[in-house]
C-alpha cells in the first residue's frame, strides 16, 4: 500500500467534513482506523478500503447534499468533481447496504444505474464491518450496539429505522464473515 489514494481521500474527507460536521468527521476517522486493522486480510485492496472508509460519509457535507441521500451525493461528488477511482466511488455509493435505504427513498433505480454494486464480497463486507462497528464519535463498538444506537438516534419508525431493521441480518452476516477472516488470518 503506497498510500497515495488514502492520503488524497483523507484530505478530501477532512476538507468536506471536519468543520461543518465534526462528529461525522470523527466517525469517518474511526471507520478509517478500523479499515487499517483489516489491511492483513485485504492485501492489495487495503488502500482502497482505507480510502472508502474515510470517504464513505462525505455526502453528508452540507455543500454536497443535493438529493439528501448521502451515499449518492458523496459518490456523485467523487465521480464528477474528483474523477475518483470507479471502485472507490461504487464502494462509497453502496456502503453498508445503501441500496435498501435507497429503496426506502425511491432512489434504488438511480443508485443501481449510476453505481452498480461491486462483485467483491470481502471488500464490501469489510466496509460494512468498519462502518457498523464504529460509533458516531469514532469509537469501537459491537455491531449490535451500533445497530441499536442508529435505531435509537433516528427512531424505530423513521426511514432510517426501517432501513436498519431490514438491513440488520445482512449487516450482521457481513460483520461475522469479516470477524471469521480476522480469526483465520495468520499471525
Amino acid at each position: 500500500m503506497n498510500g497515495t489514494m488514502s492520503k488524497w481521500a483523507r484530505a478530501v474527507a477532512e476538507a468536506e467534513l471536519s468543520e461543518p460536521l465534526p462528529r461525522r468527521w470523527a466517525h469517518s476517522q474511526g471507520v478509517a482506523q478500523r479499515a487499517a486493522d483489516l489491511a492483513g486480510v485485504l492485501g492489495d485492496d487495503a488502500e482502497l478500503l482505507a480510502s472508502a472508509a474515510v470517504l464513505h460519509d462525505v455526502g453528508y457535507a452540507p455543500r454536497l447534499a443535493v438529493t439528501g441521500f448521502h451515499p449518492l451525493d458523496g459518490a456523485r461528488f467523487l465521480r464528477d468533481v474528483h474523477a475518483a477511482d470507479a471502485r472507490l466511488v461504487r464502494l462509497v455509493a453502496n456502503h453498508s447496504l445503501a441500496l435498501l435505504e435507497a429503496e426506502e427513498l425511491g432512489l434504488r433505480d438511480v443508485l443501481e444505474a449510476e453505481f452498480p454494486l461491486l462483485e467483491d464480497q470481502p471488500l464490501v463486507d469489510a466496509l460494512i464491518y468498519c462502518d457498523m462497528t464504529t460509533t458516531p464519535d469514532g469509537e469501537i463498538a459491537s455491531v449490535e450496539a451500533r445497530l441499536a444506537e442508529i435505531t435509537a438516534r433516528y427512531g424505530a419508525d423513521s426511514l432510517v429505522g426501517r432501513f436498519i431493521r431490514r438491513a440488520a441480518p445482512d449487516i450482521l452476516a457481513a460483520v461475522r464473515r469479516v470477524e471469521s477472516a480476522l480469526v483465520a488470518q495468520p499471525r
